[in-house]
């Protein structure tokens, strides 16, 4: 299940709660007490997080505290490092001809900063739920003191590391809608550090000013961080103010050019551009994540980055520039 609460009436009358775990292929029926802890680690890697507050970011979209198992200091093993949680929700049981649709997975990255104590913070869109989908719904319809189950996600490498910090000149974030939530992360990693000079530019693509998530958060960050944020914004939709001062478009090499660091390869200095969004968003702008070939077992293989298309590539930039999300 998506979450653990005080049981209705008519739930109270079932002693447990059934949900389903994906281990190494095998689908198991895990039984859990409807009594047990809404905030424990169960062997399998899976906990409950508790939602401590939540407050509304836009029309769709939610700001949700959780709090962390009580052996747990940070939500992930090493605060330097990013974190992602796969988030595991049991849709409802029945889909719309009857069939029991089982287990649902969706991946969130915290905008929290990896090494805040006791809880983390999800930025959340409610899309509307529809077969095979539904999580972030669910999520955004919690309500305090209910619970997430989840699983916290090994770490990312980014060209061959997990670690962020310290390790380019200057870093752009390409964001596109709910694609900040990893990027905003990123940056707090960066830009928490003192001992860090990394430049941040950060561009925020959404569909109306309306839309923007975090903007208050952001603007802070770059009041807070004069010389080492330089913030972004593009809108697409059509009714824009006329007044309005930043970019119009989804993307373009102008746009890119002017908002981003510039290549590595322009003067020596080091960039890395990451890009987070919608697949279609992240196509246009970097061109679609891969596949390595099958495992032996005949499963499918990892996801790899793929080759460099879009517009970071018309604005010259290499691979080794770009990452992903």
């Amino acid at each position: 299940m998506l979450f653990s609460s005080r049981l209705s009436n008519h739930q109270a009358r079932k002693k447990y709660i059934f949900f389903f775990l994906q281990l190494g292929g095998v689908h198991q029926a895990v039984a859990r007490s409807s009594t047990a802890s809404s905030c424990q680690t169960t062997k399998m890697g899976v906990s409950s997080y508790p939602l401590l507050e939540k407050w509304q970011q836009s029309h769709d979209s939610w700001l949700l505290r959780f709090g962390l198992p009580t052996d747990q200091k940070f939500l992930g093993t090493d605060p330097r490092l990013p974190t992602c949680i796969s988030v595991h929700h049991d849709s409802s049981l029945l889909d719309e001809d009857n069939n029991q649709v089982g287990l649902l997975k969706k991946s969130y990255s915290p905008i929290s900063h990896p090494a805040t104590e006791r809880t983390f913070d999800l930025l959340v869109k409610a899309y509307t739920p529809v077969p095979g989908g539904g999580v972030g719904d669910a999520i955004c319809n919690l309500r305090v003191g209910q619970s997430l189950v989840g699983k916290l996600k090994a770490e990312r490498l980014v060209h061959g590391s997990p670690l962020i910090g310290k390790r380019w000149n200057r870093i752009g974030l390409v964001a596109g809608g709910t694609g900040i939530a990893p990027l905003i992360q990123l940056a707090r990693i960066i830009l928490d550090d003192p001992a860090d000079d990394t430049k941040v530019y950060l561009l925020s693509i959404n569909r109306n000013e309306h839309d923007i998530l975090m903007r208050k958060e952001i603007d802070q960050l770059a009041k807070d961080h004069p010389n080492r944020l330089y913030v972004s914004y593009s809108l697409t939709g059509k009714n824009i103010r006329s007044d309005w001062e930043g970019y119009i478009g989804r993307g373009s090499v102008d746009m890119a050019k002017n908002a981003l660091p510039p290549p590595s390869s322009s003067d020596g200095k080091t960039t890395m551009i990451f890009v987070c969004g919608t697949d279609g968003f992240r196509d246009m702008w970097a061109g679609p994540i891969a596949r390595a070939p099958p495992l032996p077992d005949g499963s499918k293989g990892p996801k790899i980055q793929g080759d460099l298309l879009g517009v970071l590539k018309e604005a010259g930039y290499e691979a080794s520039d770009v990452f992903k999300y």
